[in-house]
């Protein structure tokens, strides 16, 4: 018998109401929360790690366990590669999935703090990925969504070409819809390949769900 799918649990059916207005307010203002020492230590301890590098850099946000790090920067032997996730647990779990290679770094720090340090020493990335972060998928939980929340001008500061990937459509509809607020266009469309990138990705294929992918030049 056929295994049926896993869906998102969600209450919201479409493009949040409010999506304009939050995303229009975060444009128009700066955060003032105070940085987190464990995300200023770990930026730089990358700021170190780079030494200077004026060549490509690329960052893997959300990266978990740190697969997706590995492959990027064994994709892209020419560019240094930072990996950044808030969990410690999932950041120690990277032995599994380490490959041999010295173009690639995992941190463990809180992204709105890192982006926005990483805006403030005027780095600018040519590829940022952002692979399967937690879609917050209750319409209550809008704010808690990357592109309506106060990191979003960050991740447009850092520039470079921009992919975002779910399993949930309408977070890749939304941050479309964000990237429109903010002047930018975005390509969107469902995303398959032979061999999964992330743990989440794997997954969801096995239960039957499918990706969805953004590509913006930013």
């Amino acid at each position: 018998m056929q295994k049926l799918a896993r869906s998102i649990d969600t209450n919201q059916l479409g493009l949040h109401q409010n999506l304009q207005k939050v995303v229009e307010k975060y444009l128009n203002t700066q955060t003032q929360k105070p940085l987190s020492a464990h995300s200023e230590a770990a930026f730089m301890a990358s700021k170190d790690w780079l030494n200077g590098w004026q060549g490509e850099l690329i960052f893997d946000s959300c990266c978990g366990v740190g697969e997706s790090t590995s492959l990027i920067a064994q994709a892209h032997p020419n560019a240094k590669v930072i990996g950044i996730d808030k969990s410690a647990v999932r950041i120690d779990k990277h032995h599994s999935y380490a490959i041999d290679t010295d173009n690639y770094l995992l941190v463990r720090a809180d992204l709105n703090d890192f982006w926005r340090l990483a805006v403030l020493e005027k780095w600018m990335l040519t590829k940022h990925f952002i692979l399967y972060p937690n879609p917050y998928p209750k319409a209550a939980q809008l704010q808690n969504r990357w592109y309506a929340s106060s990191a979003f001008p960050n991740i447009l500061k850092l520039g470079g070409l921009l992919e975002v990937r779910s399993n949930w459509p309408l977070y890749i509809q939304e941050f479309a819809a964000a990237l429109k607020i903010a002047k930018l266009l975005a390509q969107t469309q469902p995303y398959t390949a032979e061999k999964a990138m992330t743990p989440f990705e794997r997954k969801y294929w096995r239960s039957g769900q499918s990706s969805w992918q953004l590509i913006a030049n930013l």
